[in-house]
C-alpha cells in the first residue's frame, strides 16, 4: 500500500524492512493484524509513505514487511503509536521467529 507513488520514492526516505515466520496455524491471523497495522499507519501516520506486507517465497509462514518513512524519525515516532503497540503485543502469540531488521537510507 502507497500513499502516492510520487511520493513514496522520495530522495533519502528511511527504509525499514522487517520479516517474521509465523507459528503453524497462525498465518491468516498474523495476516489480518499486520494488514491492520499497515492500514493504520498509512492513515495515521502523515510520514508513513508505503507500508507493505508480504508473503516470502522461501517459507510458507514467512512473512516481510517493507515499510518507507519520509525520515528516520517519522520512523522512530511510528515505533510509539498505539497500533505499533498493540501490533507488538500480538508477537509472542503468533510469530515463531524474527529476523533482525534491516534500516535503508534512499540514495
Amino acid at each position: 500500500m502507497t500513499k502516492d507513488a510520487h511520493v513514496s520514492h522520495a530522495p533519502d526516505a528511511f527504509v525499514v524492512i522487517a520479516e517474521f515466520v509465523v507459528k503453524e496455524g497462525l498465518l491468516d491471523a498474523f495476516l489480518s493484524h499486520a494488514m491492520d497495522d499497515a492500514q493504520h499507519s498509512l492513515s495515521d501516520e502523515v510520514d508513513c509513505l508505503q507500508f507493505d506486507v508480504l508473503r516470502t517465497s522461501d517459507s510458507g509462514n514467512g512473512v516481510l514487511f517493507y515499510e518507507v518513512y519520509r525520515s528516520k524519525t517519522a520512523f522512530e515516532t511510528h515505533l510509539e503509536t498505539p497500533h505499533v503497540q498493540w501490533f507488538r503485543s500480538i508477537l509472542a502469540k503468533h510469530v515463531a521467529a524474527e529476523r533482525p531488521v534491516r534500516m535503508l537510507t534512499r540514495s
